[in-house]
């Protein structure tokens, strides 16, 4: 059982920012990761700094923390020089880089660099061409490729990842193309889920829809010949019918936490607090449940 967290890129680096990352490493986190969006919903007009730099200073910072993305989407990124910003994080961070990766959705950032919103096939498209690609550029000295949405010409990626064969993919995926991508490429597999329960549906309910979702995991690994123990199973939390009850106490984080390890997930994600947002929270609580859940839950 592992425990991870969230910083969501909203505060200046030399004004709170740079602390919040030290922190997470004191309290014991597996692993901190960030968003990779350029705004998101309720913080488009605040601050809101980048991904890839902000987990480059983060790896300049920490020295244990495991570090990531929940997650990366083709949404504004192209596998080629995606591959070359992963490849100098894995060297900056000393091998202790994790990439969530996800189709992307229909956010501020389907549109910000003036494009048309894409439906869900053209994003599964573009995913199941994306996952492949990046791959290969992470494992391979030199690549060419033309495809249907991502094309690379003799990209070169020397001297390629500190982890090896390459830093390790957690990827987002509930339908069937994703969850085949999960199974062949994913070291992880990521859920937040079933968003359709978020607004009307109950805690038992949800328990059951990711039950189902870990079934359809098992599946996609058997198809592909892979043993579904190979993989990670990572719960961002936030986004189900609990919303944030479970960081009101550490008994309720605990119970909360226990019923979903029993479903067979191997990690779960709680987001740092933000003040006056979606993930307000007790600061005192929240790290409470970073040093003592575990114990309590016998991981």
């Amino acid at each position: 059982m592992r425990l991870s967290t969230v910083i969501l890129p909203v505060r200046p680096w030399r004004s709170g920012g740079r602390d919040e990352w030290l922190r997470a490493e004191q309290l014991g986190f597996h692993t901190a990761y960030t968003y990779d969006h350029l705004s998101w919903r309720t913080f488009r007009d605040g601050p809101w700094y980048g991904a890839v730099p902000t987990l480059t200073a983060a790896a300049a910072a920490t020295e244990r923390l495991r570090l990531g993305t929940l997650v990366t989407s083709p949404n504004f990124r192209h596998p080629v020089t995606l591959a070359k910003d992963l490849i100098s994080l894995d060297d900056i961070s000393g091998g202790r880089f994790t990439l969530g990766i996800g189709a992307g959705g229909t956010g501020f950032d389907a549109t910000a660099l003036g494009q048309e919103a894409w439906t869900p096939r053209e994003r599964a498209d573009r995913f199941a061409e994306f996952v492949p690609l990046l791959d290969r550029l992470l494992t391979e000295d030199s690549v060419t490729h033309e495809g249907d949405f991502y094309s690379a010409d003799q990209a070169r990626n020397i001297p390629g990842c500190v982890q090896r064969p390459r830093l390790p993919f957690a990827v987002a995926a509930t339908g069937p193309r994703g969850l085949k991508l999960a199974a062949r490429y994913g070291q992880a597999w990521v859920t937040t889920g079933d968003p359709k329960l978020f607004e009307t549906g109950s805690p038992e309910q949800s328990l059951e829809a990711i039950r189902g979702q870990i079934d359809k995991l098992v599946k996609a690994c058997a198809d592909t010949g892979r043993d579904v123990s190979e993989l990670d199973k990572v719960l961002l939390t936030g986004f189900t019918p609990d919303r944030g009850r479970p960081l009101e106490s550490l008994d309720a984080f605990v119970d909360f936490a226990g019923r979903h390890f029993e479903l067979g997930l191997t990690e779960i994600v709680i987001h740092a607090p933000i003040p006056d947002s979606d993930f307000a929270a007790d600061q005192a609580v929240f790290e409470r449940i970073a040093t003592e859940a575990l114990a309590q839950l016998g991981g």
